[in-house]
């Protein structure tokens, strides 16, 4: 692990440069010690300096005075009074000054530096040499001056101590000098020392710099400069390049990431190509299980829509090698099991914890339970239209894999690729949603219901619909498409009103026969309206409104051939036609209009039962009363009585 970790540029390149840091700061901190210490040099220095002062001013002093020797009392009490104490004076800061140099520590009175602390000095062995020279030359000039002067300070013998420090004086100023020199020279040295380190601190820290660039050349901009001309190649549409991986480091991880990234993209636009080959969603699903499976492997694939009644998810399409017990048209409650969780982003579910065969009688509609008796113990919701709510989820689920974040992350990326992938083939009922509702709004701009009429009887019709693809002489039918399309296009049923004339459709009264045949016409000028409208689309490779034109059409066509504008009979009228009829009637009969009270459920529902096999197919009648519990949901939701 610890070789791995030096493998990684971020460590290789922070070593280097916390080599070089710690390099400069040992540098600098060296060089501040150094000057701080040549400060004590040059206090030493002046020391010496003043030695060599001291010692040539007693001595000129001395000549001076041997020269002009007094020669009365009066004369000698004068000097006493003069020579004397300065000579004593020089004498004892000469000592103090030589002792304090040979001990090697100055204490603050003596150097003048203004702190109170002591000076520990630091020299070389020519320094120390020569200072024990000219301390033991200060001794033996000390003792033979105290002999001169005498035993009693009071009364010195100046005369004699002059002529000494006449004939010995040059000595004490060589040996002064002498000194001086030494410490001048070892200053010298001490600066050209610091000089010498600076420059091999410079040297070393150029030859890492050096290296350091180096390393960024062949480990950063080369690797940068060959990804460049890779995302280049990306650029100009080569999606199968592939960079070579030289290293194992973090560029080698971009490199990495950048062929996994090609990989992705080639996989994409292959799906997207097939996806244009393809016509159905069933074609559409199985290039999305060939092409997926590197980045989300799964076993099961499915599309999910909601129910009109926003109560249910319905399979759509799916499609899995295996055969498993799903199939299309089958319906789970949105309430229960994963369906309930998930947002508007992917989610990864395990069912792994789940009991195969609990809670089956209990929750046969839960999507959970129907995924772990398939043995798919794992699945991705992908939400695919909707926003606070999903309308429609593609599901990925697999037998032995635990999805990961990095597979959710990939749906995440991809989900709006995928969602204009399917907008071919299932997804483009968005756009028949929209054009279908300002449609149908145009037409009750026309002749307003009041209420909620269009939005109960659709729900009516595709709740009818959902009820005869379950059981009846119509199973075969009807699919979760055409549930979808009937509560669609139920809406359009009156689409054809927008051609009547205001005088006839706004009428008050009861209308005559000439204004109850323009009354009649409405289906064949709502059936022309929409046939333009799907010749429009057709143009564009499109069939929508072809349920449209057969609702807008036959609404008003009777079970036994006495309805309009055809006069279609039975099985000849389009089914859809025959439900939109029984939801419409039910609807209006059930609702409070400007010139009737709402009738009770009861008294509706018996009148239609009455009309069966007349004016309505007896099966819809049927599927009516079936559904009859989750019609009144509808009913008490959006009632207008």
């Amino acid at each position: 692990m610890l070789l791995n970790c030096f493998k990684s540029l971020r460590v290789q390149i922070g070593l280097a440069i916390f080599i070089i840091f710690l390099l400069l700061a040992g540098t600098l901190g060296y060089t501040l010690y150094a000057l701080n210490l040549r400060q004590h040099d040059y206090l030493i220095l002046n020391l010496t300096g003043q030695l060599r002062v001291i010692s040539q001013t007693i001595t000129e002093q001395s000549l001076n005075y041997t020269l002009q020797a007094p020669d009365s009392f009066d004369k000698y009490d004068r000097d006493l009074k003069s020579y004397w104490p300065n000579l004593k004076k020089q004498i004892d800061q000469y000592e103090k000054i030589t002792h304090a140099l040979e001990s090697r520590v100055i204490d603050a009175e003596l150097g003048g530096h203004g702190s109170h602390s002591k000076i520990q000095c630091t020299w070389d062995d020519r320094s120390r040499l020569q200072m024990d020279i000219a301390a033991a030359d200060w001794k033996r000039f000390k003792k033979g001056l105290d002999q001169k002067i005498g035993i009693n300070v009071n009364e010195p013998q100046l005369t004699h101590a002059a002529e000494y420090i006449s004939q010995n004086g040059d000595k004490l100023v060589r040996s002064s000098e002498h000194l001086a020199i030494a410490f001048e020279r070892m200053m010298e040295d001490k600066l050209n020392f610091i000089r010498m380190f600076q420059w091999i601190a410079a040297g070393i820290a150029s030859v890492f710099l050096i290296l350091i660039f180096a390393t960024l050349q062949n480990l950063v901009f080369k690797p940068l400069k060959t990804t460049i001309k890779g995302f280049n190649q990306i650029a100009n549409g080569n999606f199968n390049h592939q960079l070579p991986v030289t290293q194992r480091n973090e560029i080698g991880q971009m490199v990495l990431e950048f062929n996994r990234l090609t990989e992705r993209l080639n996989s994409m636009f292959r799906l997207t190509d097939r996806i244009n080959q393809g016509k159905k969603l069933e074609e559409t699903l199985q290039f999305v299980y060939e092409e997926f499976q590197t980045f989300v492997p799964f076993d099961w694939v499915g599309v999910f829509f909601m129910s009109p009644d926003n109560q249910h998810f319905l399979l759509e399409r799916l499609f899995s090698p295996e055969v498993t017990t799903l199939k299309e048209g089958d319906s789970f409650d949105a309430r229960l099991g994963s369906f309930a969780k998930i947002q508007d982003k992917p989610l990864a579910f395990s069912y792994s914890s789940l009991s195969s065969q609990s809670h089956i009688s209990s929750q046969s509609n839960n999507i959970d339970i129907a995924f772990k008796n398939n043995n798919l113990n794992s699945a991705v919701y992908l939400p695919l239209l909707g926003h606070s709510t999903s309308s429609a989820v593609m599901i990925f689920a697999s037998k032995n894999q635990a999805y990961q974040h990095v597979h959710v992350e990939f749906l995440a990326n991809i989900g709006t690729t995928v969602a204009h992938i399917l907008e071919k083939t299932i997804v483009v009922e968005s756009l028949v949603a929209s054009a279908v509702e300002g449609l149908a709004k145009l037409a009750e701009s026309r002749d307003p219901e009041t209420g909620d009429h269009l939005v109960r009887m659709s729900l009516y019709s595709a709740l009818i619909a959902e009820e005869l693809g379950r059981s009846g002489p119509y199973t075969k039918e009807i699919t979760p498409a055409f549930v979808r399309d009937v509560f669609h296009f139920a809406p359009m049923h009156d689409i054809g009103k927008v051609g009547v004339r205001d005088d006839v459709l706004l009428k008050q009264g009861k209308l005559d026969s000439q204004e109850r045949k323009e009354i009649e016409r409405h289906p064949i000028i709502g059936g022309e309206v929409l046939r333009r409208c799907e010749a429009q689309m057709e143009a564009q490779g499109h069939q929508m409104f072809h349920m449209a034109i057969e609702i807008a059409e036959c609404h008003h066509e009777k079970f036994n051939g006495s309805g309009y504008p055809a006069g279609l009979i039975g099985q000849d009228i389009p089914l859809s036609a025959r439900i939109v009829s029984v939801a419409d009637v039910f609807d209006a009969l059930t609702s409070k209009r400007p010139y009737k009270e709402a009738w009770p459920i009861d008294t509706a529902l018996s009148h239609m039962r009455k009309e069966s096999n007349q004016h309505f197919d007896p099966a819809v009648i049927d599927a009516l009363e079936r559904m009859m519990p989750r019609v009144m949901g509808v009913y008490n939701k959006y009632k207008h009585v």
